[in-house]
């Protein structure tokens, strides 16, 4: 069995990383000390046709609001994941009996023709099942646009449907660290989708994901470095029309039925025009494997190596969410070489995304003293002091590093504290493995 290394932040902690100065454009806080005291308030401020990358920066606060989005470049960005709420209850059913379509029945809509939406560090909850005891499809998000980002966030809905982002011709949607909760087809894009280090909880015995990828061949559903659970016996997903999967390093729990990505007899189920296209890679069940999800990506269309599969190639050259990737959270984020990774070459350059308060970098790097690598990230078997001692590199104000000389089969370990205010705020600790 191949080992597998999983680095999640999940619930990460970061009261170190709160700062006194904030790089945002419009502050939104409940007790009146922002710009304004609604979000969708401080949506509405910003101008039509909008061409300039605007932060909406949300303080700490339950916000009982729905938000409507028909402009493009915006970011709203909470103080703390847990802590900054968005939460409304909405039946889809009820809203679509008193209106023309689904647009507006969701927490957060977003509008067709638009583009790069960010949401980061906080929480959108469509509550209306626990109110109301009906579990019926109710959106959280409903997307209608394009090049949309979702970073640590928690996006739950008690109904089905939880995140719909549907814009079936150009729809790209890339989402890292997060959390999703639903009923059926809770997690169900269309067009092209990555997802990378989340996890997701499934409520229902129909399906967690589906997908919709009709409007070009090449429309694909990428999930890496994840973890699925639900209720006992939740089965992984569907599809209703054609659709692509490809699911790699994620770990399923014991609570997974026996039950492949399957198509359902339906009045709505159309046959899949280009057959059955879900691809595994190195992904395991806690109590055993299934066969139907071992791997088999030399099936796939080019036949691509598990290390070609990354959010640029998902999108095939269209967008490179992680290259263009705004500086919006309070804390650096998104490593590259990515953390715990092992057979890195030894001419890498280290990247990463500033907070949006970075003015400068201090740059840490240096040699595990552990005498071997660390094979596919394990854990250390000589205790913390094998890390040995962070090495000061120097200040900068690139957002990469070149380490220019690295040795073969070795572990390192690397740092990047930013300089915010004046002030040094230490950042976490990475790590890597070279090649053989």
């Amino acid at each position: 069995m191949k080992k597998i290394f999983y680095y999640f932040f999940f619930c990460l902690t970061l009261s170190n990383l709160l700062i006194a100065k904030e790089k945002a454009d419009i502050i939104v806080a409940k007790d009146g000390s922002g710009n304004f005291n609604s979000i969708q308030s401080a949506i509405e401020s910003i101008k039509e046709n909008n061409q300039e990358h605007k932060i909406i920066y949300v303080k700490n606060g339950l916000y009982n609001e729905k938000l409507f989005i028909h402009n493009s470049n915006i970011s709203i960005v909470g103080e703390n994941r847990d802590s900054t709420i968005i939460r409304f209850a909405e039946l889809r059913s009820n809203w679509i009996e008193k209106n023309s379509d689904s647009f507006g029945s969701a927490i957060v809509n977003i509008d067709s023709n638009t583009s790069n939406i960010t949401f980061a560090n906080l929480t959108i909850h469509n509550n209306y099942g626990s109110l109301h005891g009906d579990h019926d499809h109710q959106f959280a998000i409903l997307g209608l646009g394009t090049k949309v980002y979702l970073l640590d966030c928690n996006v739950i809905a008690d109904g089905g449907d939880t995140i719909s982002l549907w814009a079936q011709e150009d729809g790209m949607y890339y989402h890292n660290n997060c959390y999703f909760e639903g009923w059926v087809d809770y997690v169900c894009p269309r067009g092209w989708c990555y997802i990378t280090d989340s996890k997701f909880y499934g409520h229902n015995l129909t399906a967690s994901l589906w997908h919709k990828g009709i409007g070009d061949k090449d429309q694909k559903f990428v999930i890496r470095y994840s973890y699925f659970d639900g209720i006992p016996g939740f089965p992984l997903g569907r599809h209703h029309s054609d659709a692509q999967f490809y699911l790699l390093d994620c770990i399923f729990s014991g609570n997974m039925a026996d039950v492949p990505i399957f198509w359902p007899v339906s009045k709505n189920a159309q046959i899949w025009e280009w057959g059955q296209r879900h691809y595994y890679y190195n992904n395991h069940r806690l109590g055993g494997d299934y066969k139907w999800f071992e791997d088999n990506l030399e099936d796939a269309e080019g036949n691509p190596e598990p290390s070609e599969i990354t959010a640029a190639w998902t999108f095939s050259g269209m967008w490179n969410p992680e290259k263009e990737m705004p500086s919006v959270l309070p804390y650096v984020y998104l490593p590259k070489p990515r953390n715990g990774s092992y057979d890195i070459t030894l001419e890498t350059i280290l990247n990463w995304i500033p907070s949006r308060n970075a003015e400068s970098f201090n740059i840490y790097f240096w040699k595990s003293k552990f005498p071997q690598a660390l094979e596919n990230g394990e854990k250390l078997k000589d205790g913390p002091s094998a890390v040995g001692e962070p090495i000061f590199i120097k200040n900068q104000t690139e957002k990469y590093f070149n380490p220019e000389t690295l040795e073969k089969n070795s572990t390192y370990y690397w740092r990047i504290d930013e300089i915010v205010d004046g002030a040094a705020v230490e950042g976490p600790l990475w790590h890597f493995t070279t090649k053989e």
